[in-house]
């Protein structure tokens, strides 16, 4: 048994933060029915690479789900999501502000219909706020809330970051906020609203950032490949190539003076005597150790690093990361048969449950899949989901 299976999400979101959060909720169980819109379904849908005219960003996103096409526009249509909504646990929903409210699928009309749904809502800046009625995208968010100030190289122009790290936060942070209201649901019997905005959902993790930036004023700026507090702790060139270095704290720091670099004298080196001082003399620094680690490839050094417990690490690019064998050996990477594309790697599950341990049920579902089989379920018959069909209602 799963931990969620007995949970029913209605998922009447697209592209990816919404269908992250309903992929990981589905992945632990929970019973996911994705409701599309009747023209083309998941915006995802249209966007590539494609095999076999079928899209791989889509199906990377929507495993464990059973999808349904309505049109919420259609009042017939709305009675049909009204009887879904009327057993389900939760809906997830992110479109803009005032959408649901328009399409009457708001939480104040489906509260009236299920009044223990936990209903949670993604957007961009969230449903109150002077920006509310903005659209919100992941960089965006990356430029607003001044990830971007913060990422690249001094004096540079602002970088992005390499994934959607908004978007996925925002379904993360949805994920966590929906089991602690269905826990407070089996105690309490009282369903509630969530307001997630991805444009802020990130902003909790500029911890370091914001202890500075509250102390001192400090202003965060972009500290390319090295870390804003603890030094060494950054990129480093070695003879062959680039290594990630942890000396995070002073243990490590005398562990790679010592029995990596064999240089005890670094340790009494009154620029480096402390994190504080390291960090102050950061460019020497770096200048001494790329110096020294001039001597040796990469892979040597890594060892070295291991042998002495100091934290290191390759610079991967994915497929490097795809085919290292201690994500193989962890399950990181696995394989689903897709009705369409044929077998198709994915990533795995981060989460290792010793008893109810996540697996994949079935491939991303085609568009409109599983329509009948949930509306017969509900009890309609073959002429009436024909006749529904006909008039533009279902797909």
């Amino acid at each position: 048994m799963l931990p969620l299976q007995n949970i029913k999400v209605l998922d009447v979101s697209q592209i990816m933060a919404g269908p992250y959060c309903t992929m990981v909720l589905a992945d632990m169980g929970a019973e996911v029915i994705k409701v599309e819109k009747l023209n083309g379904g998941d915006d995802s849908r249209q966007m590539g690479p494609y095999v076999n005219g079928e899209s791989t960003c889509f199906s990377q996103i929507n495993r464990n789900k059973k999808s349904i096409s309505l049109n919420l526009k259609d009042e017939r249509a709305r009675q049909i999501f009204y009887r879904l909504a009327s057993d389900a646990d939760v809906i997830v929903e992110n479109y803009r502000p005032g959408v649901t409210q328009s399409l009457a699928i708001d939480y104040d009309t489906i509260k009236a219909i299920n009044p223990g749904i936990v209903y949670c809502s993604i957007s961009g800046y969230g449903q109150t706020g002077p920006y509310s009625h903005k659209g919100g995208f992941d960089l965006v968010a990356q430029g607003m809330t001044g990830l971007m100030s913060m990422t690249g190289e001094e004096g540079r122009r602002p970088l992005k970051t390499g994934i959607a790290v908004y978007d996925i936060g925002a379904g993360i942070t949805a994920v966590y906020s929906i089991l602690a209201a269905h826990i407070h649901k089996m105690t309490t019997g009282e369903g509630q609203h969530i307001d997630i905005a991805i444009t802020e959902c990130g902003l909790p993790w500029f911890t370091w950032e914001a202890a500075a930036y509250f102390s001192e004023g400090t202003v965060p700026g972009p500290t390319g490949w090295r870390h804003r507090v603890s030094a060494p702790y950054q990129a480093v060139k070695a003879r062959d190539g680039y290594l990630m270095l942890g000396c995070a704290n002073q243990r490590t720091w005398e562990r790679f003076c010592r029995d990596v670099l064999k240089r005890d004298a670094l340790m009494e080196d009154p620029r480096f005597l402390t994190n504080h001082d390291r960090g102050q003399h950061v460019d020497e620094l770096e200048a001494l150790l790329e110096e020294l680690m001039a001597e040796a490839s990469v892979d040597e050094w890594l060892t070295l690093c291991d042998s002495a417990g100091v934290p290191a690490g390759p610079i991967n690019n994915f497929a490097d990361a795809m085919a290292d064998e201690h994500y193989l050996a962890r399950g990181m990477v696995e394989e689903m048969e897709h009705p369409v594309i044929g077998k198709m790697k994915t990533i795995g599950f981060p989460s290792k449950f010793s008893l109810t341990p996540s697996t994949i049920r079935s491939a991303a579902p085609l568009f409109a899949q599983h329509t009948d089989e949930v509306l017969e379920g509900m009890g309609f018959a073959d002429d009436e989901l024909s006749h529904l069909r006909a008039e533009g209602c279902i797909k």
